[in-house]
């Protein structure tokens, strides 16, 4: 009977057949298009944490270098000051050579006065690196709390679409937020 035009069906195969055309409820389609935005700003937050992580790993090595490199002019001082201290003892024993032993003590002092110099600004660079560090890490932290968030909202996005609750709904909007704040919180290193 149905092949002469007229065709009987019931509510429910209107919905399927609606539905089938992509004319669903509009719930499911937010629900996915949310989460197709959460998990593309997801991951561009895990790219930002990752490459924190990487700078203050990189910093912190260049840390430890200048550090090394100040404990090796302060050892380089150490033995100056060994030679300088020498020279003031021959000073005393050996009174003939006087002139000798106070040029070598004025020039011992000269390069232990530069070899400081030297140490202390390479120990000022390495606490500038330290501190660079410790800011990435921070920003890292902060990338990696947005990112926690918004993993959870891609979640309860899953959740909500599957239970069909609104309040679902609006704990996965309301966690969105929460990481795309954290995430700016994060790009302005707060």
């Amino acid at each position: 009977m149905s092949g002469h035009g007229f065709h009987v069906h019931g509510p429910h195969d209107h919905e399927l057949e609606h539905a089938a055309q992509g004319h669903g409820d509009g719930h499911t389609s937010s629900i996915a298009m949310f989460t197709a935005i959460i998990a593309t700003v997801g991951a561009i937050f895990g790219y930002m944490g990752g490459a924190t992580q990487a700078n203050a790993g990189l910093y912190k090595n260049n840390a430890a270098i200048k550090k090394t490199e100040a404990s090796n002019q302060w050892n380089y001082y150490q033995a100056k000051s060994s030679k300088q201290n020498l020279s003031e003892l021959a000073l005393e024993l050996a009174p003939a050579k006087k002139e000798f032993y106070q040029d070598e003590i004025k020039r011992y002092k000269s390069e232990k006065s530069e070899i400081k110099a030297a140490a202390e600004k390479l120990e000022a660079e390495s606490k500038h690196w330290d501190e660079l560090s410790d800011e990435q890490m921070h920003q890292h932290h902060r990338w990696a709390q947005a990112t926690t968030v918004l993993q959870v909202a891609i979640a309860m996005a899953a959740i909500a679409l599957l239970s069909r609750r609104k309040w679902l709904e609006y704990v996965m909007y309301g966690a969105g937020a929460i990481g795309v704040v954290i995430g700016g919180l994060a790009a302005l290193h707060i």
